[in-house]
């Protein structure tokens, strides 16, 4: 669920929804880290503003993290 939840943000941000993919790790502290790759034109529209977006993502992820009673970490490749 939260992996698409991260995919439909990011799809709904860009130019070229197709170029979305996502990919996931666990860590050793049960800590979800989510991995965001998308288009080369597009990383400065899911980025943001000084990181405006990226941040907003992170905190949309985070709070519904909490919901499932789970931590994750976004990271924008």
């Amino acid at each position: 669920m939260m992996k698409e939840l991260l995919i439909s943000i990011a799809q709904g941000l860009v130019e070229d929804p197709s170029a979305v993919t996502v990919t996931d790790e666990v860590s050793e502290e049960g800590i979800t880290v989510y991995h965001l790759h998308v288009g080369e034109s597009d990383m400065g529209r899911v980025i943001g503003k000084q990181g405006r977006i990226a941040k907003a993502i992170r905190t949309v992820m985070r709070a519904a993290a909490i919901r499932q009673d789970t931590k994750v970490i976004v990271e924008i490749d």
